[in-house]
């Protein structure tokens, strides 16, 4: 009995070290969805703009886009904002977005600022949208096929790299 009160502090390390060392070699910006390969929820958002483009359900069918969710007040969202205006401008990607919980005059001024890669905003103000699409926090970026369905999901900024390596060759899939 007294051998077993000296290993079992060695045995629990062992288990938690193998524990941790499964968990450290997983990429934390790959989040399990069970909205992947789902179709969008069902939604309607007024327009964040004055342009009278607001964002539905009924608008993420017929090409393959993305569909990012963000917010002025975002730090991550200002680091990834260049990206997504490269994705759209240079790429020709359409980019919708979902503004999260963000005064709408915020928004703009921030569009304004940095450019706007946008094709239609849809302006979350209570963000009950944004949890029907599982939204952990901003930012989070979706690919949307022609049919309407999630068919990947990025949690955390885009960045180069994961533009390069998934989503376009992704987006080239999903275009035939």
């Amino acid at each position: 009995m007294r051998r077993l009160i000296y290993i079992l502090p060695l045995v629990l390390f062992v288990v938690l070290a193998g524990y941790f060392a499964v968990g450290l070699t997983r990429d934390p910006s790959v989040v399990p969805s069970a909205l992947i390969d789902k179709p969008v929820p069902e939604f309607a958002l007024p327009p964040l703009l004055n342009d009278g483009k607001g964002l539905a359900t009924s608008d993420l069918k017929g090409q393959v886009q993305l569909v990012n969710v963000f917010a002025s007040w975002c730090v991550p969202c200002r680091v990834e904002h260049p990206v997504l205006m490269r994705l759209a401008r240079e790429q020709g990607v359409t980019v919708k977005a979902i503004n999260y919980k963000d005064k709408p005059e915020d928004a703009v001024r921030w569009l304004n600022q940095g450019g706007n890669p946008y094709a239609a905003i849809g302006a979350d103000q209570d963000g009950t949208v944004s949890i029907d699409w599982g939204v952990y926090g901003v930012p989070e970026t979706y690919v949307i096929d022609a049919e309407g369905r999630i068919r990947y999901k990025v949690v955390g900024p885009v960045m180069p790299d994961e533009v390069e390596r998934t989503i376009l060759p992704l987006i080239r899939e999903l275009q035939g």
